[in-house]
């Protein structure tokens, strides 16, 4: 063994970072091994490092006996003699074998396997005890590799995984870039990485807030909800503890400073910071900015809002594919419903509403009906079935059934069924705002919409 054994361990295991018995504990148990698989596993075997020697001490205990019958476990009382006069026969010897060195090279090569894992956990257990209460910290790091889509990044002390899912997306790094990321989990027991990252998460833009703006740190600034769609825009709402404090100039900066930081660490990602309110009114309208709210009608034993908007002001409203009013609902957890005050008057036309008597008449296709001069129910019970498939564009079983039910509509209960623009509740999978008007969602002018605090 090498004479400087106890230097190797000690310089070891202050640059690993955790307690030197571990790795002497996993020399002694490597070496005991590789002594079973080089003298034969029915030895009695020991190990013990010698702490004043520095090096691997290995014993073997035997039994004394007249006549060796195995030589793994038993010695003969003449050799046990020579080595301790004292000895009796029946008793244990214990005697020092060669030096552990010569165990031999397949001994050796099991030895270092061993000593490996018991490193990798003992330093496992290092890297939980020192990230396990940093859940949620934003961490720097250097890119290092990349595995099958995941980006592994070195933090100083250990790898993390960041994984593709949890990337930015058309956001695209090289070997050696620096990164920042938010620890979103710290595994205890992990086959590969036990530090998970993500830059997708609402609560990486909330720390990131976080370490911009002061008066968050000093708890003047709450921010009381954060939704996001990563790479694309977010909305933050934000409220003040002191009046003379402004919780979205706080957030903007002097000239945007601060809100630009985050930006540009979201690679160029929109950002909207809202007035928090008490008031679900006053709170979506704030919610939808840039666009100038009308009217709001709340629905509290729902949690639903119809937010009503000048015709102009409906493409904004709604957003690029629905994005702004989607993420408007997220950020109060309502429902939310935004119509033109075109379509809005014309929904509360006597005309209008005599139509929506029709069990299971939707919105769209009474509004098909009503642009094609079947403003009333007495006009829908006179019409040709012909002419009120063309208008729908159903086939005519489908309008004889429905006229069936038009012809008897003012003597049926009213119908609490929702329309087809609000069957699908907030909270359920898959569900999102509804954005009722007559803009095409997909071509709404997501340009128009300047981030709250860019526009200053």
């Amino acid at each position: 063994m090498l004479t400087d054994l106890k230097k190797i361990i000690d310089q070891i295991s202050r640059d690993k970072g955790f307690d030197r018995e571990i790795l002497v504990e996993a020399l002694e148990s490597a070496v005991l091994t590789a002594a079973h698989k080089k003298f034969g596993m029915r030895r009695d075997l020991d190990v013990r490092f010698n702490e004043e020697l520095g090096e691997i001490e290995l014993f073997q205990f035997r039994v004394v006996v007249e006549e060796v019958l195995d030589e793994q476990t038993e010695v003969s009382w003449v050799e046990a003699k020579r080595l301790d006069s004292d000895v009796e026969l029946g008793d244990e010897l214990g005697s020092k074998m060669d030096d552990v060195a010569d165990l031999g090279r397949v001994a050796a090569q099991s030895a270092k396997q061993v000593i490996i894992q018991k490193m990798k956990d003992a330093e496992k257990d290092v890297i939980f005890g020192m990230y396990k209460d940093r859940e949620g910290e934003i961490v720097n790091g250097i890119v290092q590799r990349f595995d099958r889509g995941n980006i592994v990044v070195n933090l100083g002390r250990t790898d993390a995984l960041l994984p593709k899912r949890e990337m930015m997306p058309r956001r695209s790094y090289r070997q050696g870039d620096r990164i920042r990321a938010m620890l979103k989990e710290v595994r205890e027991n992990a086959r590969d990485h036990q530090l998970i990252l993500t830059r997708t998460s609402s609560d990486f833009l909330v720390k990131l807030f976080a370490l911009e703006v002061t008066e968050i740190g000093e708890g003047i600034v709450n921010i009381i909800n954060c939704v996001r769609e990563p790479g694309a825009r977010a909305k933050i709402a934000v409220v003040s503890n002191e009046t003379d404090v402004d919780p979205v100039g706080a957030c903007v900066g002097m000239k945007g400073s601060r809100v630009q930081n985050v930006v540009q660490e979201l690679q160029g990602e929109k950002i909207d910071i809202v007035p928090w309110s008490p008031d679900p009114a006053k709170f979506v309208a704030n919610a939808l900015s840039p666009a100038q709210v009308s009217m709001v009608l709340v629905d509290e034993d729902n949690k639903s809002l119809l937010v009503v908007v000048p015709d102009d002001q409906l493409s904004l409203a709604i957003g690029r594919g629905g994005q702004n009013v989607r993420l408007a609902s997220m950020l109060l957890n309502w429902r939310i419903d935004v119509k033109s005050e075109e379509r809005y008057a014309k929904h509360s036309l006597p005309g209008f509403e005599s139509l929506k008597m029709v069990p299971g008449l939707k919105d769209r296709d009474a509004d098909k009906l009503f642009d094609g001069g079947i403003d009333h129910l007495d006009k829908l019970q006179a019409a040709e079935n012909e002419t009120v498939a063309e208008l729908l564009g159903w086939d005519l079983e489908q309008v004889a059934a429905f006229m069936e039910l038009a012809k008897v509509a003012e003597y049926l209960p009213e119908s609490e069924e929702s329309d087809d623009d609000t069957e699908a509740p907030i909270d359920e999978p898959g569900a999102e705002p509804v954005a009722d008007g007559s803009a095409d969602l997909s071509a709404a002018n997501q340009d128009d919409e300047a981030p709250v605090g860019e526009e200053e």
